[in-house]
């Protein structure tokens, strides 16, 4: 029987790793998680895009210039005959503008109409002592505890009335800020929570 050979597991994309590493400091101030000062709530303003957001832009009248594009780890869109643009820190209305600015003054379209929109946001990761861990969907009006629903429930050594979550800045400069979140807290994509343990 042929011996299998030890494959090297493939390295986790950049975002992907900015994340793992934040759950890890989480977890490693597990300690202190009391003494965390609360996040204050997201911003009312319109919604900034990041990294991993997927889009859907519809140029009317054109098929060639409509479709769906991945926020990059680089916060661009790769968009046609455009190229790279930058779209995280922008909202779907300041990235809309962009586009139709780039289309007019580059002489491809006059006139063009453009809508953007937000297909899928960009997950939020669970850890700790939820029932299993991991990546999730991130949808609108998600709470602490409706992000623990998703990573099927508490562990009966878990603390249950916060948590600690570490949250990306929405201007797209990779900063990132640690506070304690309630059960009813409001979240926003790319949330990473971190469920503590109880001691007793």
């Amino acid at each position: 029987m042929t011996a299998h050979k030890d494959r090297p597991c493939p390295a986790p994309s950049p975002r992907r790793a900015r994340w793992l590493a934040a759950g890890a400091l989480a977890i490693l101030l597990s300690g202190c998680a009391g003494q965390l000062p609360l996040l204050p709530p997201p911003s009312p303003g319109a919604y900034r895009l990041g990294a991993g957001d997927q889009l859907r832009v519809l140029t009317y009248n054109d098929l060639q210039l409509s479709n769906s594009f991945t926020v990059g780890d680089n916060g661009q869109i790769a968009f046609p005959l455009l190229g790279s643009l930058q779209a995280s820190g922008l909202t779907t209305h300041e990235l809309q503008a962009l586009i139709v600015d780039q289309l007019t003054s580059k002489g491809i379209l006059n006139h063009p109409s453009v809508s953007v929109e937000v297909t899928q946001y960009r997950p939020i990761f669970v850890l700790g002592e939820v029932a299993h861990p991991g990546q999730y969907p991130y949808m609108p009006g998600m709470t602490m505890l409706s992000a623990v629903a998703l990573a099927g429930g508490y562990t009966y050594r878990a603390v249950t009335d916060h948590a600690g979550d570490v949250r990306s800045d929405a201007g797209g400069s990779g900063r990132t800020i640690e506070g304690r979140v309630r059960r009813d807290s409001l979240l926003q994509p790319g949330d990473v929570i971190t469920v503590y343990e109880r001691y007793f």
